[in-house]
């Protein structure tokens, strides 16, 4: 019975024998749950995203680009992805809708409204050829970014010898089982999980900052090198191959820096937007600049950009985990295969947000008309069933990538992915420029929005902009890659995100012969769907003046 329609009106889903023309009216229809609370949108916000990326990934880039490079790519993203979540936070605020309207049969009742998600800003405020491209790339890189975490890690599963000997089929399988089951349980059980596995992380991040700095000073006895401090930063130096070796930061940092803005597509599902989100959103501050810019500098300062494992240190290989060689390069025993599980933790972390992320995609897009009427469907319980399925069975193809011709598939599939980060939020930051535009033509006030971007419109630009020197960095690295000739093999690698991007645009403007460049000011519709700010709810939204209530201001600024 849960996966039948649910009728408001009488409080029961249709039965067979009720007439086949019964449509479900606004008001009767089947929503994505508002389940999510406020702890759960904070961890998603602070920790949700921190995976294999940051834990292996970054040494891959500190052994290309160096320390300095490290720091300075991480923390030129991570500006451009604070000036996206503030945007995005403003947007979604104003617009927190969800749930989509359509018959037992499936026949869409309403396209218009429909599931918060991120392609929909695109499609309303720059063009509905802009946000079909968005949410379809956006969709790709979850559905094929699964089956890759999936096998990731069961790889990581083999750093214990015990393991070694367990084909790694058997571990695909088990977590493919399992994230199948937290799908099926609902997004509580998402937003769980995730509450779970990111405090794991955040507690390993900080215990790895605390243990760099006793590296460095050199006050672990089993330490043969005794103190460091800046050591690796003159020798082997804090920039490696040049500009090149710079620009090539950025993907590594994209990759791990990617998933930060599924707290705008979790805030369809949370219980209290208008509360959760923007403090959400503040905790991305914090996030990127004490674990991703503080545990990277501590990072570049007790491993030596030259070490040949960090050339391995890709994927999911943890055994050359940066942060692995850093503690086996102290001597410490046992420290390694607890990071190794956190390593692991932080894989399955990441393929589950996969899952949410892409089954929440394509079902936008189905209600809006740009995919199949059938992945629309909506039980009563929250569950958008279709998506789910067909989401597992792209967790399927992690075991192709056991054969030996898999990795081929595997690479192509990925580089769908490697640029995907980009365009999301740069069409974030487009779509609340343009959004700005129509709001101020439309004679509204910057007073009357729920919430306002910290940095404004002038933020969105400067994300906007960062976000296409981040392409043109990487298509130049693409282009030119280091210690290399011009490919076209490996540009195609690691450039295709974009010909496909610009493919589904130019395919959707043929498909409605709607060939405008863009929704100009005068036509934006501000005022559908917005949620109109009530002071009395935002005085209701800040804490007490009190004691307890200074206290708990001051604890979540700090957190």
């Amino acid at each position: 019975d849960s996966n039948k329609a649910f009728d408001a009106e009488k409080g029961l889903a249709p039965t067979v024998s009720e007439s086949p023309e019964y449509e479900i009216q606004a008001g009767q229809q089947n929503e994505l749950k508002r389940s999510l609370k406020n702890r759960h949108m904070q961890m998603i916000a602070i920790g949700g995203a921190i995976g294999a990326g940051f834990f292996v990934g970054a040494g891959g880039a500190l052994s290309t680009g160096g320390p300095a490079s490290l720091i300075i790519g991480f923390s030129i993203t991570g500006l451009m992805l604070l000036m996206t979540m503030q945007a995005l936070g403003e947007l979604t605020v104003l617009y927190p809708v969800n749930g989509a309207f359509f018959s037992k049969h499936l026949e869409l009742y309403d396209l218009t409204p429909g599931p918060n998600n991120l392609f929909r800003y695109a499609c309303r405020f720059i063009h509905e050829s802009w946000g079909f491209a968005i949410g379809w790339q956006y969709a790709i890189q979850w559905l094929t970014i699964l089956p890759f975490e999936l096998t990731a890690a069961s790889i990581t599963i083999d750093f214990w010898k015990g393991a070694a000997n367990i084909n790694v089929g058997v571990w695909i399988a088990v977590f493919l089982v399992a994230l199948s089951a937290i799908q099926f349980f609902g997004v509580r059980a998402y937003g769980e999980v995730e509450f779970v596995l990111s405090i794991i992380k955040i507690i390993a991040c900080v215990g790895f900052i605390i243990l760099g700095i006793v590296i460095d000073t050199g006050a672990v006895p089993t330490d043969t090198r005794g103190y460091i401090g800046a050591k690796y930063w003159s020798e082997p130096g804090a920039f490696r191959n040049g500009f090149k070796g710079f620009c090539s930061v950025f993907v590594t940092a994209s990759f791990a820096f990617g998933g930060t803005e599924l707290v705008g597509l979790a805030a369809a599902e949370s219980a209290n937007p208008r509360k959760a989100l923007p403090q959400a959103v503040k905790q991305v501050f914090w996030r990127i600049a004490f674990f991703y810019i503080v545990g990277l500098f501590i990072l570049g300062l007790v491993v030596p950009s030259d070490n040949p494992n960090l050339l391995h240190a890709h994927g999911a290989n943890s055994q050359y985990s940066p942060f692995v060689i850093a503690i086996r390069l102290a001597g410490i025993k046992t420290l390694p295969s607890i990071f190794n599980a956190v390593i692991t933790v932080s894989v399955i972390s990441v393929a589950n947000s996969s899952a949410f992320a892409s089954t929440r995609t394509l079902q936008a897009l189905a209600v809006r008309g740009m995919a199949p009427k059938f992945l629309a469907y909506v039980d009563k319980k929250g569950r958008p069933i279709p998506t789910i399925i067909l989401q597992m069975s792209f967790g399927l193809l992690a075991f192709v990538n056991l054969a030996a011709a898999g990795s081929v598939l595997f690479t192509w599939l990925l580089s769908l992915t490697g640029l995907a980060n980009f365009f999301v939020w740069g069409s974030i930051n487009l779509s609340h420029i343009r959004f700005r535009k129509g709001w101020a033509h439309s004679g509204r006030t910057l007073e009357q929005l729920p919430y306002k971007a910290k940095f404004g419109v002038i933020g969105s630009y400067i994300g906007l902009f960062l976000n296409i020197i981040c392409l043109i960095a990487q298509f130049y690295v693409a282009l030119f890659p280091i210690g290399g000739k011009p490919d076209v093999t490996n540009f195609f690698e690691s450039y295709l995100a974009g010909p496909v991007i610009f493919t589904l645009f130019v395919g959707w403007k043929v498909w409605t012969r709607d060939w405008k460049m863009w929704i100009s000011a005068s036509d934006m519709d501000v005022t559908t769907d917005a949620r109109e700010f009530d002071p009395a709810e935002d005085e209701e939204a800040k804490p007490s003046t009190g004691f307890m209530g200074k206290l708990k201001s001051g604890a979540s600024a700090f957190f």
